[in-house]
């Protein structure tokens, strides 16, 4: 793929109304989402679910991306459809989840390591093949007692620069994702800070590996106080935290910032993205790439059952049209309102 059919394919994972989907979660953590409606979770039921949610009527208005787990890019829809194919026919990009999951940091207690690069290439080349037009790869930063360090923060921001130029070397767009965890008592601006060292060694790793800016997404955490901070921060709070922080340390040349949910409620991360967008105009679209907060209401309305579909996708619609609108600035608590 060429420089300009990756700057084109990351401009169109967000363009302005539309976000990303992550329906890319491992199998242990299906199996937990899945033991929170009492359902087991085996190779048909974690299939019927992403049918269910890749077939919803009219998702395609306000999503323009899927990211998929190694399993789902390879199943089919009920009718023989591959699942990369049925998204394509909706003008949604199929995209895959490529690391392997974080381990302990040897020597750094109580920080992880993303794995996955061994054999990534040829890995990217089969996916490209299958049908994916863009990757993801998940780092992850805890903040605690002397953490992080900056050596962790190094380590995981040059492996996502390894991984981000081996994708562009096959044509496929790479969205970052350093995410700083939302789990600890810290404070907002402790938040700030170690978000603002992250991305900063994020961007240096990126420029030594020619990652071409243009060609990628950037998916990174809300400045958020940890979950067991006294003191929470208000909406505006957050978003302007947020936007501070993206404008110290982000290019103008990254095309858009599509961020993770990190565990907030899912009308929480809908205001967060809203009041963002309302701060604009940015150098950047700012967008979404939620797996919980778009998934968890049509997931405890489907509870596995086939009669509970229409309304399970109708609840995944909703959510979806509210970060639409968060998108543009023009969500209000009366939508959800209107839905209820």
């Amino acid at each position: 793929m060429s420089t300009h059919d990756l700057e084109s394919t990351a401009r169109a994972l967000l363009p302005p109304g539309k976000g990303i989907l992550a329906a890319d979660e491992s199998a242990g953590t299906i199996a937990r989402r899945f033991e929170s409606i009492h359902l087991v979770s085996t190779e048909e039921t974690r299939r019927a679910y992403r049918e269910l949610l890749f077939t919803t009527p009219g998702i395609e208005e306000f999503i323009s991306g899927v990211i998929l787990f190694d399993e789902t890019i390879h199943q089919k829809a009920q009718d023989g459809t591959p699942f990369p194919e049925l998204l394509t026919r909706k003008g949604i990009l199929p995209g895959i989840k490529v690391d392997k999951g974080t381990v302990e940091l040897a020597g750094f207690s109580g920080e992880k390591m993303t794995e996955g690069l061994d054999g990534l290439r040829d890995r990217l080349v089969h996916y490209r093949e299958l049908g994916a037009r863009f990757a993801k790869w998940r780092a992850v930063i805890t903040i605690g007692a002397g953490i992080p360090t900056p050596t962790c923060i190094e380590a995981n921001a040059h492996a996502l620069a390894r991984y981000a130029t081996l994708c562009q070397e096959v044509g496929l767009v790479p969205i970052v994702e350093p995410e700083v965890l939302m789990d600890g008592d810290h404070t907002l601006n402790r938040c700030e800070g170690a978000t603002e060292a992250t991305l900063r060694s994020v961007f240096s790793q990126l420029r030594e590996y020619r990652t071409l800016l243009e060609g990628m997404l950037l998916k990174p955490n809300m400045i958020l106080a940890g979950k067991q901070c006294p003191q929470q921060a208000t909406v505006a709070e957050v978003a302007e935290a947020t936007v501070r922080c993206l404008r110290r340390v982000v290019p103008a040349a990254v095309p858009g910032v599509a961020f993770l949910s990190g565990g907030q409620s899912p009308v929480r991360a809908t205001e967060h993205l809203n009041a963002m967008n309302a701060l604009g105009p940015h150098p950047w679209e700012i967008g979404f790439s939620y797996a919980r907060a778009l998934q968890e209401p049509p997931l405890k309305a489907w509870k596995g059952e086939k009669g509970n579909i229409v309304a399970a996708q109708q609840l995944f619609a909703h959510r979806a049209r509210c970060n639409s609108a968060a998108r543009l600035g023009k969500y209000s608590g009366q939508m959800e309102a209107m839905a209820a």
